[in-house]
């Protein structure tokens, strides 16, 4: 292992937490370490500041859980969104793909993952029963279930709709633009905005 032919505990230390990060592998972390060790002391303090700042001070927001500076996100709080349209997705990171599409105008429900009993991850692990409180208050016209086309995904999709479907609203979900079992994550921006503009009704599958 790199640990033991480096010539610093310290830099070795730094080497092992860096190398925690996903997709960063030893060799990648040692070179990382080595060019802050290059750099400048205040350029290194700055760094590992924001990095604590980000880590104590950032918020989730109260009404879609997306990370936020302030207790309501910029997007719930933007008059000009849409607020009678919520899209739902999986993760903070479906989020920002969405966005930088530039073909969704309305407001957001981050659920902190999907159902996944492989994976120890129960409905009540989500944050679906603030989704139907939502709903519940009658401002929402249609909920776009914009979720990972994995199995996990579908069965997410599948218990929302059961939970929200006495409600008068659209359930919509993404166009098939993007194939079964791909995350939004990893779908090119074009493809997922015309999955978005192309949406469809949620059609449950019995």
């Amino acid at each position: 292992m790199i640990k033991h032919n480096l010539p610093s505990s310290l830099l070795s230390n730094a080497v092992e937490e860096l190398a925690s990060l996903p997709g960063i592998g030893k060799k990648s972390a040692l070179r990382f370490a080595l060019h802050l060790l290059r750099q400048p002391k205040e350029n290194v303090k700055r760094f590992g500041n924001s990095i604590i700042k980000m880590r104590e001070e950032i918020q989730f927001c109260s009404l879609c859980n997306m990370i936020s500076d302030t207790p309501i996100c910029h997007i719930c709080s933007d008059k000009r969104r849409d607020n009678s349209l919520i899209c739902v997705v999986e993760s903070i990171r479906d989020v920002i793909s969405i966005e930088n599409t530039g073909e969704f105008n309305g407001l957001y429900h981050v659920l902190g993952g999907i159902i996944s009993p492989m994976d120890a991850v129960s409905p009540s692990d989500l944050t679906i029963d603030s989704l139907v409180k939502r709903v519940a208050e009658g401002d929402v016209k249609e909920l776009f279930l914009a979720l990972s086309t994995t199995m996990e995904g579908e069965t997410t999709s599948f218990y929302i709709y059961k939970k929200i479907s006495s409600y008068p609203l659209k359930v919509s979900t993404i166009a098939r633009g993007v194939g079964f079992g791909d995350e939004l994550e990893y779908t090119d921006e074009v493809t997922l905005g015309r999955s978005i503009m192309n949406r469809q009704p949620f059609i449950p599958i019995n």
